[in-house]
């Protein structure tokens, strides 16, 4: 169809609808939302919790409990299985929950034209009939037919499958079977823009739109699970396989010693519950959500779980400056006349207020009418929008374009007016790598070119300097940036022109000659007040920080300077200067001491993150527009601005930060260091008990000691009351001291030399303790039975104790208040009051072989533990000697 046809069709103009129709239609198309991806629901993540080596082994040893007739003990083993799925279910389900609040909390915004405005709305309010302006780094909210097209291209993936960006063009008519990715007049919903701008008109939304034809098969997608999870199941299965040898090799033993078979069983049963670290996967899913929540209170969203892991080894952060380091408020300060006439305006922030005084003269005194032609050309070429709506000033679009409106305002002048004086013919938008913008406009009937951009690329369209038409001097110009640049000014160059342009012809750079340069606009943005504290938190962790600006080299200098980033010219390398290295090794040499980079392309992000990665940084790089994601992609960390972020950034990234602050990124290496710190604790209080059990049982087979503990009192040691710490210690709050530790080496892998030495004093110290005391109470002629209550509560004692070594790796228990994670003192208080409590419970305590103690025992296998305590303590001291922190 035709657009015209298409406008008739949906009952609209060029114009968009009004906010009253738009409030009908939403009512009657309902909200441009898909259904989400169907989450596993409640019974399959029940049923989930059996799906593992262990449960199928404790199943097996269900069964044949009954079938010899200890029902007792089958009951048993089912209850805590049953148990075990229930809170494996509740804390799968929480961490899901938690999963999706995060997502909802990044919202997809777009442009709409209502009531011939120009308005920022959620995509899912958008209708069909409503006007949508488009521009680069878009996601395309719903189906739309272009009325306008610039340079459109756009990015149809995942629709099509198509790599190629597609060139797309408002004008054409298609046959009615085209199929989708020929189809250049329209647009569709979830594709993304890659470059140019464009305007068109809903036609479809939500399920009627091409991805929702097929939303069944894009949305069913199963999410990934992160390395480390996947690491850390791979590590049970493998002591699965491990323990299943061992354990068939145990069996084949005891069987040439006439053991009975059934004891040979629930000798195997008992190997497998005591090693196999079976709650792993459920504390480790418990300590990624809580890290992901205290991320999200902190203003990081974690999109991919691989970030939790990554920020624990960042060692360079490559971070944009607008909006991040700075508030995002650009300001214009000054106005130069090419003659050095110079201009300095008042007022404060996104308010109009102010004036404009110029060499302590009212700017209406200036001759040529120069402030007027300032402004049309700051104005002119502009996308943003800046005006009243129901009392208040609003204000959306690119920070410099805003700018420039309020500046405007302060000399009366509205874009929309002005625009109706000097109607629009045509635009060149403004592109990272174009670095300008300009606007054809009719002035009295004859067509003229208002411009705005980097000096350095308007100085070559230019010849003159005013209307009188005194001769351009470039290396006044380009002294006069130098100044304003080093004062901490942001530059912009503005200058204007009449345009020959034949009937057929398309406005283009070409037709950008003989201009007249008008002057320079200097503007700043304040730094945030957080931004240097936060640079030198950086520098303490061992991570360096670099800032990557398309602004002047001095300009970026001065800023760094401030922040404390770098003192000398030296440190600044400019995107000219990257663009002429030869090869990779110029490009590194370039890289390796620069701290500022000036002038930099988007596309030249890419060449930084890799020449960093090759010095042997893991990096963390920022971004908001299209054109980073390539770099956000390539760096270890893509981190994305969640207020000006584009879609296709958001998209690319592993982190978002919601409030766009650099503050926030540092924040979040500091939660995803005490994150990654407690899946290490976690990990380390399951593995060493169940390597001291597994110390325990070696011991008693090498002597020909009956089994020191059965398999109903391992799993009640291992699933009941360890459970219950193992949980609790994934809510640890911050050691104080994450960001004065240097990073963790990417290479390091989770079980590394400490690890690995604390797991082995721990289970020799606690497995060796525990057999002796099992074997002293048989030789004190204690029962079987009683010398196995012995040996299980002092089992427990131990974890209860062992669980406050765990809270640190170098750290002293007694530098280190429990009441910072009162979570874990009830969890472990819970523990040891449980298992008491089991001791009393008539039937319980039958199950278990469990009888109640004297005090007097209880304080005597209780003061034995402590002995765990002063031996961790003493190689903590030596670990501190040995220059961990």
């Amino acid at each position: 169809m035709s657009a015209e046809a298409v406008l008739a069709t949906l009952g609209v103009s060029r114009h968009g609808i009004s906010r009253g129709e738009a409030l009908r239609r939403l009512t009657e198309y309902g909200p441009n939302i898909l259904p989400r991806a169907r989450l596993p629901g409640i019974g399959r993540i029940f049923l989930r919790q059996f799906a593992s080596p262990l449960i199928y082994v404790l199943l097996a040893a269900t069964v044949l409990s009954l079938l010899i007739g200890e029902y007792s003990d089958a009951g048993f083993i089912a209850a805590v299985l049953l148990v075990n799925a229930l809170i494996g279910t509740f804390q799968e389900h929480s961490a899901q929950r938690a999963a999706t609040a995060l997502g909802d909390m990044v919202t997809t915004l777009c442009h709409v034209v209502r009531d011939g405005e120009l308005y920022e709305i959620a995509a899912e309010e958008l209708v069909p009939g409503d006007l949508v302006v488009l521009e680069a780094g878009d996601r395309v909210p719903a189906d739309i037919r272009l009325l306008a097209s610039h340079e459109l291209q756009v990015d149809e993936s995942a629709l099509t499958g198509e790599s190629m960006a597609t060139g797309k063009e408002a004008d054409v008519i298609l046959a009615a079977d085209t199929f989708v990715g020929d189809r250049r007049n329209m647009v569709f919903a979830g594709t993304l823009v890659a470059r140019g701008r464009g305007r068109g008109i809903v036609t479809a939304t939500a399920l009627a739109t091409e991805l929702g034809n097929i939303a069944a098969a894009v949305l069913g997608r199963e999410m990934t699970r992160s390395p480390l999870m996947v690491r850390m199941e791979t590590f049970t299965h493998r002591v699965a396989m491990v323990v299943g040898l061992a354990a068939l090799l145990v069996a084949a033993v005891a069987f040439l010693r006439g053991m009975p078979i059934v004891e040979i069983f629930f000798l195997t049963v008992a190997l497998a519950v005591s090693v196999i670290p079976e709650g792993l996967p459920v504390a480790l899913t418990v300590a990624l959500a809580i890290g992901m929540r205290r991320m999200a209170r902190r203003n990081v969203i974690i999109r991919r779980l691989v970030a939790v892991e990554a920020l624990g080894s960042c060692t360079f952060i490559a971070t944009d400056k607008t909006g991040t380091l700075t508030v995002n408020q650009l300001t214009v300060r000054r106005l130069l006349h090419p003659d050095g006439t110079s201009c300095v305006l008042s007022g404060e922030g996104l308010e109009p207020g102010g004036e404009i005084r110029c060499d302590d003269q009212p700017a209406g005194l200036l001759p040529g009418q120069w402030l007027s032609r300032v402004c049309e050309a700051a104005i002119l070429p502009n996308e943003a929008f800046f005006g009243r709506r129901d009392g208040d000033w609003v204000q959306h679009g690119d920070a410099v374009d805003v700018a420039l409106l309020v500046m405007a305002h302060k000399a009366g002048f509205v874009r929309e007016t002005l625009l109706d004086r000097l109607p629009e013919v045509a635009t060149i938008p403004f592109e990272s790598e174009r670095q300008f913008a300009a606007s054809m406009n009719l002035v009295e009937g004859v067509p003229h070119a208002f411009i705005k951009g980097a000096a350095e690329r308007l100085l070559p369209m230019c010849d003159r300097t005013s209307d009188a038409g005194v001769a351009l001097d470039a290396a006044v110009i380009l002294a006069q940036v130098e100044a304003l640049a080093q004062e901490g000014y942001r530059v912009l160059a503005l200058a204007c022109g009449p345009v020959e342009l034949a009937p057929d012809e398309v406005f283009s750079e070409e037709h950008l000659h003989d201009m007249t340069f008008l002057g320079l606009v200097g503007m700043i943005d304040p730094l945030r007040v957080e931004a240097r504290p936060s640079v030198a938190r950086c520098q303490r962790a061992g991570i360096e920080v670099a800032m990557v600006t398309g602004d002047h080299p001095a300009t970026a200098l001065a800023i760094a300077r401030e922040l404390g980033l770098a003192e000398r010219m030296t440190q600044v390398v400019t995107g000219p200067e990257l663009r002429q290295a030869q090869n990779e090794a110029e490009l590194d040499a370039l890289t390796h001491d620069a701290r500022v980079f000036a002038r930099v392309e988007p596309t030249q992000k890419l060449d930084i993150v890799t020449s960093l990665q090759r010095h042997g940084h893991f990096v963390a790089v920022s971004g908001d527009g299209a054109n980073d994601a390539p770099a956000l992609r390539a760096a270890q960390v893509g981190v994305a601005m969640g207020k000006s972020g584009t879609d296709v950034a958001r998209e690319t990234a592993e982190l978002i930060i919601t409030d766009d602050n650099f503050s926030s990124i540092v924040a979040g290496i500091e939660e995803g260091r005490v994150a990654y710190a407690n899946v290490r604790k976690v990990i380390y209080l399951l593995i060493s008990t169940g390597a001291a059990e597994l110390v325990l049982f070696s011991l008693a087979l090498v002597t020909g000691l009956p089994l020191p503990l059965l398999a109903v009192q391992l799993l009640w040691l291992n699933l009941v009351t360890n459970g219950i710490q193992d949980i609790a210690l994934a809510f640890e709050p911050a050691e104080g001291d994450e960001l004065r530790r240097p990073p963790r080496p990417p290479s390091e892998p989770i079980f590394n030399r400490l690890m690995i030495e604390r797991v082995l004093i721990a289970a020799l110290v606690i497995g060796s303790l525990a057999f002796i005391l099992f074997e002293w109470l048989l030789a004190q002629g204690y029962s079987l039975d009683e010398a196995r209550n012995g040996t299980l509560l002092l089992m427990v004692l131990f974890e209860n104790v062992h669980v406050f070594n765990c809270r640190s790796e170098t750290r002293s228990v007694f530098g280190h208040s429990p009441l910072r994670n009162p979570v874990l003192l009830i969890g472990t208080l819970g523990a040891q009051l449980v298992h008491i409590g089991a001791m009393y419970t008539p039937g319980l305590s039958d199950i278990l072989g469990i009888r109640p103690v004297s005090p007097t025992h209880w304080l005597q296998l209780l003061t034995l533990t402590l002995s765990i305590l002063l031996i961790m303590e003493l190689h903590k001291i030596l670990l501190r000697r040995r220059g961990y922190r």
